[in-house]
């Protein structure tokens, strides 16, 4: 059965916790190549003070670099895939070094592929050089092996992280906090990165969003695309003034 729209309702006493990438801001073939819609940042802050404060981005970006892209505006940021909680980031270790060299020398063999390394992993785009997917899969895995990390797989990007935390557990660790707890989750995501998340909301008796095509969710509503995303908070900021 196909997913239902949410209702612009949903947001009423909710906790929001919103995906960048492909949800916020339509995907782009390099990271740093995404454009920020003129009305994206005045809608978060319509949100972010709908809600009393109860809104966090939950992204696969570094935090520094989603703050990078929505400044001036301050909202709550839980980067490299929630793992990044404000809290200060270990040094790398020797054999993610090591990794990063052999990810390095991957993105120089291959044109169109696109190392992001971020403070505790990093991501190997191919959106670019599809035919590099393989070699991509094959690298990540070698680096997860040897480092203890996993490897997340997303929208034509192989990650690499640590095994201990994904968007779900920062879900649920924000959700402990006394301005949260008591309030119903809403997470919008797009990519399987976001699946950790919506199970997390749907057990905390809260509503995932699905954005994009119809797949197997635990998301309990959807949304179209970016636009559809835009006009739905709008409509939801709309119903809590």
């Amino acid at each position: 059965m196909p997913l239902p729209t949410p209702p612009p309702t949903l947001l009423r006493d909710a906790a929001l916790f919103l995906d960048f990438d492909g949800t916020l801001v339509p995907i782009a073939d390099r990271p740093d190549a995404i454009t920020i819609a003129p009305g994206l940042l005045p809608l978060l802050e319509r949100l972010q003070a709908a809600l009393a404060g109860r809104l966090t981005l939950v992204s696969g970006r570094a935090a520094a670099d989603v703050r990078r892209w929505i400044a001036p505006l301050e909202v709550a940021v839980a980067g490299s895939h929630g793992l990044e909680l404000g809290t200060k980031t270990a040094p790398r270790s020797a054999a993610l070094e090591e990794g990063l060299r052999h990810l390095r020398g991957l993105q120089a063999e291959h044109a169109g592929v696109l190392l992001e390394e971020k403070p505790l992993g990093a991501a190997l785009h191919y959106r670019e050089a599809p035919g590099a997917e393989d070699a991509c899969r094959a690298a990540v895995t070698r680096v997860a092996l040897s480092t203890g990390m996993e490897v997340q797989p997303g929208k034509m990007v192989f990650e690499i992280k640590p095994a201990d935390g994904d968007k779900g557990t920062a879900i649920q660790t924000l959700m402990q906090r006394p301005d949260h707890a008591g309030h119903r989750p809403v997470f919008i995501g797009d990519d399987l990165t976001d699946e950790h998340g919506f199970a997390v909301v749907r057990d905390l008796g809260g509503s995932g969003i699905l954005v994009g095509e119809e797949r197997d969710t635990a998301a309990t509503h959807r949304l179209r695309d970016v636009a559809e995303v835009h006009r739905w908070l709008n409509d939801a900021c709309e119903e809590m003034s």
